[in-house]
């Protein structure tokens, strides 16, 4: 991206004109004006003309944001049915975990060493039916092997689940590969692509998932209280959702029956206003390119890393040969948490985690907390100089 580019999307980005460096992108990041005027142009709309009567200009925009993603993951057909909306990525990964089962005994789930915890605490309602919770083994460079998940496969494996790039480091699992493994034994395959959406290009058929995932307040720039589900067309007939209501399983002349579409999984009752919001941030991702921002952001981070590199008492967290731009790492004589504390009060935000957001990598690496630096196209050279700077500080 230009500097003229970039000085556009950050006039454009109030959160930029406040003075605060902004590195938890990974967390949240921050919205445009656009985006915001979009949520608060519905609310006005409900408050003017009625909540129930302003839903007409809701589903619209609904409708919108549906295309807006279907777009960015390159959802097979120019349709919009596979693509649902949820209030957050937990929230629509365990429903379509959920609307897998009953599950067995014996039945395994195949993830990856670095899964998040969120996912795993769903899985707990299978384990508890007697399946069984095994992880794939890492290459030498603490990837997820491909090769390795071969070589467990068995008529018992029921899901093959990977988060594509972890909330504790920069690695970029090899999704692709792995889809080609689940494809092949026509085993189902979901991905956590929480930290992937918005930052790099995702194509779900090239993938070869069943069900993906994204927050919208993450790489989107998109609203709290958002996310998106993304099910492929033919995989929708083997989930069965345990939550139902007229929109999700709409009455017919034989009675209630579920949708043929991925709105199987949503509900009557959403916020259409912050729907309104997501949609104009999805619109933004499309319009600007994200091969075009992961250039940016590739550039971005390893400047960082490479500062970081140079600065004594930090240790790098990184896994595998491709990196995001999450930057995980400690500073000696910090804790984490303490440090992202201390940096705030320089106006400088970044993220923090503890084990238990990925507990079976955290644990395997001997880790007990990380901090997160995670760069966006609207942060500059200017924000890697404060930071570098403010370590520098912290560490004297």
């Amino acid at each position: 991206m230009s500097p003229l580019e970039v000085q556009q999307l950050r006039d454009a980005t109030p959160g930029c004109q406040s003075g605060i460096v902004h590195f938890n992108h990974a967390g949240a990041s921050l919205p445009s004006q656009a985006t915001l005027d979009a949520i608060i142009d519905q609310l006005q709309r409900e408050a003017r003309d009625g909540p129930m009567e302003a839903g007409e200009q809701g589903e619209v925009l609904v409708e919108k944001a549906r295309r807006a993603a279907a777009q960015l993951l390159n959802a097979p057909t120019s349709s919009t049915s596979s693509i649902a909306f949820a209030s957050s990525g937990s929230s629509a990964w365990s429903m379509a975990f959920q609307a897998l089962g009953p599950w067995q005994p014996g039945e395994r789930i195949l993830v990856g060493r670095h899964e998040w915890g969120g996912n795993l605490a769903s899985m707990q309602q299978a384990v508890q039916a007697g399946a069984r919770i095994e992880v794939i083994p890492c290459d030498e460079t603490g990837a997820v092997c491909p090769v390795a998940l071969e070589s467990m496969i068995d008529a018992k494996v029921k899901l093959i689940d990977l988060t594509w790039l972890p909330a504790n480091g920069g690695l970029i699992n090899p999704a692709q590969a792995i889809g080609a493994v689940a494809r092949r034994h026509a085993i189902p395959y979901f991905i956590d692509a929480g930290q992937a959406v918005g930052q790099l290009p995702v194509d779900v058929q090239a993938l070869h998932c069943d069900v993906l995932k994204s927050a919208g307040r993450k790489h989107l720039r998109g609203p709290r209280g958002t996310a998106l589900l993304y099910v492929r067309p033919d995989f929708l007939s083997q989930l069965n959702p345990a939550q139902r209501d007229v929109f999700s399983a709409p009455w017919t002349a034989e009675g209630f029956d579920l949708r043929d579409d991925a709105r199987r999984f949503e509900t009557s009752e959403v916020s259409f206003a912050l729907l309104a919001g997501l949609g104009n941030a999805l619109q933004e991702v499309n319009r600007l390119g994200v091969e075009h921002t992961w250039e940016r952001v590739l550039q971005l981070s390893e400047r960082i890393r490479e500062a970081l590199r140079q600065l004594p008492g930090v240790s790098l967290h990184d896994l595998g040969t491709a990196h995001s731009g999450l930057i995980a790492f400690n500073l000696a004589g910090w804790d984490a948490f303490e440090l992202k504390r201390r940096l705030g009060l320089k106006r400088i935000n970044i993220g923090a985690n503890g084990v238990a957001y990925t507990p079976l990598d955290m644990q395997a690496r001997g880790l007990t907390s990380v901090a997160r630096v995670s760069v966006s196209p609207l942060n500059t050279e200017h924000d890697i100089e404060r930071l570098i700077t403010a370590l520098r500080e912290l560490r004297d």
